[in-house]
């Protein structure tokens, strides 16, 4: 049986932002929001499980309900977790503000990660980004950046300025990315994308929870809804081998998942999730159960748009 160490819930799908390199197509027009009670359910099956130790509130942009996850951060610290948040930042529009954002979280969050690249703003470190890590550094909340490079050969950014932070990755190629970022980026043959360099699948340490209930292995490939039927019943069910989608990854990567239902494919892509992305959106109508919610696959644009 797997062992789930942490629980990174999803609190909202809705984001202020719709970056290019979004995971979960974060966007204003996204809907789905956690409430109150969902989050005490999530909370007890993690403290049932025994195995969980940590809770991260991420997006979307979890501000955007700010007195939630307020609550949320409070409730999981008194439950005993560790508690980490995921933030671009849009709130800090000066040092004195972010504090006042900030301090409910002071002794509570022990991990603040703060996004910000040339995908948010016109420079990878832009003042609100500035602004959040001076505040939490007065607060003493332990703090870090997640910053992603511009893919060589994506048109439409500028280049990264000299003296730029040097911690920054490069991006996986899976949810808006694999849409709106491949053209122009240099692909290799589909053939050599024979693991997944990313996901522990077999024994993942960490899921994320959608504000659905969806157990995220990766972000669109599902465990169950643990709203459905309860964490410990999934995770003792887990088996990834017999998994439709996991299983072909694991013995091969996205181009076994390709070959195991003899998928149309191209000859090249940018990277495996650029590989996989593609297999799974020809695969959700036979696999809806697994390879789902729509949310993650940028359906709610054509519903509403």
């Amino acid at each position: 049986m797997i062992a789930l160490t942490s629980l990174h819930l999803l609190l909202t799908y809705q984001c202020n932002y719709e970056c290019d390199h979004c995971f979960v197509w974060g966007s204003p027009l996204q809907d789905g929001v956690m409430t109150m009670a969902q989050v005490r359910d999530i909370y007890r099956q993690g403290q049932e499980l025994g195995t969980v130790t940590s809770i991260y509130l991420e997006g979307g942009e979890p501000f955007l309900y700010y007195p939630i996850m307020v609550w949320a951060a409070r409730e999981a610290a008194e439950r005993g977790f560790q508690v980490g948040v995921l933030s671009n930042n849009y709130w800090a529009t000066t040092v004195e503000d972010a504090m006042e954002w900030l301090r409910p979280f002071a002794g509570i969050v022990h991990d603040l990660s703060i996004s910000t690249d040339l995908f948010h703003s016109d420079a990878v470190m832009d003042d609100h980004a500035r602004n959040a890590l001076a505040a939490a550094e007065q607060l003493g909340i332990p703090v870090g950046t997640l910053i992603c490079d511009v893919p060589e050969g994506v048109a439409g950014y500028p280049a990264q300025e000299k003296g730029a932070p040097v911690e920054s990755g490069a991006i996986m190629f899976k949810g808006r990315a694999a849409v709106k970022l491949v053209d122009g980026v240099a692909r290799r043959p589909w053939s050599a994308f024979d693991a997944c360099p990313y996901e522990t699948l077999d024994d993942p340490g960490r899921v994320h929870v959608d504000p659905l209930g969806y157990l995220h292995l990766c972000q669109g490939i599902n465990m169950g809804n643990l709203f459905e039927r309860p964490l410990a019943e999934l995770v003792a069910a887990y088996d990834p081998q017999a998994h439709p989608v996991v299983g072909p990854l694991l013995r091969g990567g996205p181009a076994a998942l390709v070959a195991a239902y003899d998928l149309p494919h191209g000859d090249a892509y940018v990277d495996a999730c650029h590989l996989c992305y593609t297999a799974r959106l020809a695969l959700r109508e036979r696999f809806p159960q697994v390879l789902g919610p729509d949310q993650m696959y940028g359906d709610f644009r054509e519903e509403l748009r």
